[in-house]
């Protein structure tokens, strides 16, 4: 949260440089304000993990198809 904060605060600054400045570097910041959002949402999304440790929610239960009953017969 605090490193998508960070980010969002450089954006604003980008967006409030786009009124100041002229030229080139109207573009730079205009492209960095714009750009800025999805870097934020990857670098937020990208938790600190340790190596090795692999966090699973559960293991694979394998399912065996349903005997059909013997109820059914088509006897007539």
């Amino acid at each position: 949260m605090t490193k998508y904060l960070i980010a969002m605060g450089v954006r604003l600054v980008c967006i409030a440089l786009c009124f100041v400045v002229q030229g080139w570097w109207l573009a730079v910041f205009a492209i960095a304000a714009i750009v800025l959002p999805y870097f934020a949402v990857i670098l937020a999304n990208v938790g600190h993990q340790e190596a090795g440790t692999v966090m699973r929610p559960g293991s694979i239960v394998p399912v065996r198809p349903r005997e059909q009953s013997s109820d059914t017969s088509d006897a007539a």
